[in-house]
């Protein structure tokens, strides 16, 4: 079979694929609002934006049910958790002049660093693997359950426990008397 008929090309994709490309553009825009804005609860809203976009491109990738997961997990749990701690512990609204620390070049060079040596890895880890789409889809239900529950308990008991952890700290953050702050 001639794979060039099989597949359309590099030069002619398809409404899924440039749906998928404007989408991760403009999550990358919102996911660099998130870190660059300088209001506190501002970056929490751009968070909101970056991670419902990623929930669309699970989406358009037909992984309906980790899509869900990340919009109740994450947007819904992770975001409100953020905020709450932003309110109990009576962060700023406006502008935070403790939020630059004046370490921008140093923390890009980090994250351009990270950023490279994550792709790399993926590349590399993928490099040689063909995936193949027969069979039940990885992202339904019946295969995710499977792949979490024998794979990912651990981390994702970690997860819920760092949490905790963190709305724990903003109760305690937030009752500290007059005469501590």
């Amino acid at each position: 079979m001639n794979l060039a008929a099989a597949h359309p090309g590099f030069l002619s994709p398809t409404g899924v694929e440039v749906a998928f490309v404007l989408v991760g553009l403009a999550t990358l825009g919102a996911a660099l609002l998130t870190v660059t804005t300088r209001q506190l609860v501002h970056a929490a809203l751009w968070l909101v934006v970056a991670l419902g976009g990623l929930a669309v491109e699970y989406l358009l990738l037909t992984a309906e049910f980790i899509a869900w997961v990340q919009v109740l997990i994450y947007v819904g749990s992770v975001v409100v958790l953020l905020l709450f701690g932003l309110m109990l512990t009576k962060a700023p609204i406006g502008r935070s002049p403790d939020a630059d620390s004046g370490n921008r070049w140093v923390a890009l060079a980090v994250a351009v660093a990270a950023a490279g040596t994550l792709v790399w890895v993926v590349v590399d880890a993928f490099r040689t693997t063909w995936i193949d789409l027969g069979g039940p889809a990885q992202g339904s239900t019946e295969v995710t359950g499977a792949i979490l529950f024998r794979h990912w308990v651990l981390p994702f008991e970690a997860l819920s426990v760092l949490l905790l952890a963190a709305l724990v700290g903003a109760i305690v953050l937030s009752k500290r008397t007059g005469r501590e702050r």
